[in-house]
């Protein structure tokens, strides 16, 4: 696992305004993450190919839990970073702390926001901010049953929900 994926966002400005200084197109997505499982692998990989660097915000244990519930996530923010830092699709990792990663994006600025396919262009976050800086917004479709959520809701009816 490559730990030096995992940046802060001073250092992951350096690392941006460097890959723009070789011309190289970044794409931004970000997500929870919590479980990793094949969707995320196959819309990860599907989000790199869009450029030639694949930049993942990844959602803080405080606002997974906001956005999910007290009991997500299953995984913390260390150990979901360390298994995305595995991935070769992905390059860049950072955590952001916010409800939504509006900040972050604003100051990235990619050249691909991609989100996944629950989203319509018009509502994903960070667009106005991409578009006016001349990039594109592009939503992905998901590989259909893959979840974290359906990975949980399946061990818990095979081991039995009081384990």
């Amino acid at each position: 696992m490559s730990v030096q994926k995992i940046l802060d966002l001073e250092n992951l400005l350096a690392q941006r305004d460097r890959l723009r200084q070789e011309n190289q197109r970044t794409v931004f997505t970000n997500g929870c993450f919590d479980l990793l499982h094949p969707g995320h692998i196959d819309y990860l990989s599907r989000a790199r190919k869009m450029g030639d660097a694949l930049i993942v915000g990844v959602n803080s244990d405080r606002s997974v839990r906001e956005l999910k519930g007290p009991l997500r996530p299953i995984l913390t923010q260390d150990e979901r970073t360390r298994l995305l830092s595995g991935l070769d699709s992905v390059d860049y990792i950072t955590v952001f702390d916010e409800d939504t990663p509006h900040r972050l994006i604003a100051a990235l600025l990619p050249d691909v926001l991609v989100k996944g396919g629950d989203w319509t262009v018009e509502t994903i976050v960070g667009r106005q901010e991409v578009e006016a800086a001349g990039g594109r917004v592009v939503p992905l479709p998901y590989l259909k049953g893959q979840s974290s959520t359906a990975i949980i809701e399946r061990i818990l009816h095979r081991y039995g929900r009081e384990a």
